[in-house]
């Protein structure tokens, strides 16, 4: 049998505890065997402007999951062209991993434009979607598919911008993200 991976993918710009209880979160729940959070180093839907670079924010990351062998911080994407279209990521995991069955695990807001994405289509007819609720974007979008199983996780409406706007700001992000990133962003000055 394979080992079911979720692919949380993300800019993680930086990495909050809401990216981790939603992963942590899933991993509860039965649905996967380990979560990999996969750093983009540019979604084609984002803008590179205020984007910390993506091998400050996978170490960050890596910051963020140490100690839990069950939440994986991956640099896939690093090597392939740029931007990151997710089919492309898929194919190169699936050749390199075969011994693994792959899901997506996303928010809401990410499922009302899923059908913009490249390949969507093949995406969903080969891979589950794990979809979190957000308040601002609830979406009746692909009620219909199978493969889309909406979960029942909690409501955080933390984001990466706020906590981007507080550094700047001068203001605290304790408890926003792991102590252990907070550290290094202090240290380091990103966001300033």
């Amino acid at each position: 049998m394979k080992k079911r991976t979720g692919l949380y993918f993300g800019s993680f710009n930086p990495i909050h505890m809401g990216h981790l209880i939603i992963a942590e979160y899933i991993l509860d729940k039965g649905l996967v065997d380990d979560v990999w959070m996969v750093i983009s180093p540019l979604n084609p839907f984002k803008k590179k402007s205020g984007l910390l670079d993506h091998h400050e924010r996978y170490k960050l990351l890596k910051k963020a999951v140490y100690g839990n062998k069950c939440i994986v911080a991956s640099d896939i994407e690093f090597d392939l062209p740029i931007p990151s279209y997710t089919i492309d990521t898929l194919t190169v995991l699936k050749r390199k991993f075969s011994s693994r069955s792959f899901s997506l695990v996303m928010g809401e807001d990410n499922l009302e434009h899923f059908d913009k994405w490249k390949s969507y289509r093949e995406i969903l007819d080969e891979h589950q979607v794990y979809v979190y609720p957000r308040l601002s974007h609830e979406t009746n979008k692909f009620d219909s598919e199978e493969n889309i199983i909406k979960v029942n996780a909690p409501i955080l409406e933390l984001s990466s911008t706020e906590i981007r706007h507080r550094i700047k700001e001068g203001r605290s992000i304790r408890y926003l993200t792991r102590e252990s990133v907070r550290k290094e962003i202090l240290m380091t000055g990103a966001y300033k």
